[in-house]
């Protein structure tokens, strides 16, 4: 009996002048001669593309493809690194922030839009439009996949951000990402989506009643912006906290608005 499975693939990057990993789970159906949607799901700060695995993405999808509450649809989840997605240096590096964690700098916004995204379409059967194409994330990987999303809206046609790291002013522990306050603007959001043309997005917010970084602020002000651009969104507030905990008791919702 056919089942789903889960492959590994490296690309030599490029922009990152490294080798980075993605993982990439293909449903049950993949080898009939047709192509698929696809999920672009970003990992948060601390994490890699095995969230694939961390938050059962592939067992929810297994069971609601199964019971066809979704359509069958290709996921991939790329290794971002602590890097929130962004181009922030032309050499790729590790640096210390100013609390002392490592932060990645480097052409990562490049890395996923010009090799990420071009090589999934290269080598899976996916459909190579921005009908075909979802972008999510958690927390970091949230916020991530709304810049991409925001400015890139030729290459999506949906976005998830849960508990999406949106902040409303840059904190000084943030600011060894960005080179300056105007840098930090042109990524942001909230701000994106102010100067955003009306565009046939649908968004989906949602953050958890007790988050640890009040995330549901930022969700409430990009909700109302987009509502105000007649842009269709939706903004949930959970119960929970800022955790994997939270992504996991809410990721079948999630995968019901990227799969119909």
């Amino acid at each position: 009996m056919e089942t789903s499975r889960i492959e590994k693939i490296v690309i030599q990057s490029k922009s990152l002048n490294k080798e980075m990993s993605i993982l990439v789970y293909l449903p049950c159906g993949y080898d009939e001669d047709k192509s698929f949607p696809t999920l672009y799901f970003l990992h948060g700060r601390s994490g890699n593309e095995n969230i694939l695995i961390d938050i059962d993405l592939n067992i929810v999808a297994d069971r609601l493809i199964e019971q066809k509450e979704i359509d069958p649809m290709i996921i991939v989840c790329p290794n971002l690194e602590n890097s929130r997605g962004l181009n922030s240096s032309s050499v790729c590096q590790e640096v210390k922030d100013p609390l002392g964690r490592i932060i990645n700098i480097g052409m990562y916004e490049d890395y996923f839009i010009n090799e990420v995204v071009p090589e999934i379409d290269k080598r899976f059967k996916t459909i190579k439009n921005r009908r075909g194409r979802c972008i999510g994330g958690a927390s970091a990987g949230g916020y991530t996949a709304l810049h991409h999303a925001f400015r890139h809206p030729e290459m999506f046609s949906k976005v998830g951000g849960h508990m999406p790291a949106i902040e409303l002013q840059l904190e000084e522990e943030d600011q060894a990402y960005f080179q300056s306050f105007g840098s930090w603007e042109k990524y942001d959001p909230i701000k994106i989506a102010t100067e955003m043309k009306c565009t046939d997005f649908r968004v989906y917010l949602d953050a958890g009643d007790q988050d640890e970084g009040g995330f549901y602020e930022g969700c409430a002000i990009l909700h109302k912006i987009l509502n105000e651009k007649h842009i269709q969104s939706q903004n949930h507030i959970f119960k929970g906290h800022h955790s994997i905990e939270y992504i996991k008791s809410n990721i079948e919702k999630y995968m019901k608005f990227y799969g119909n």
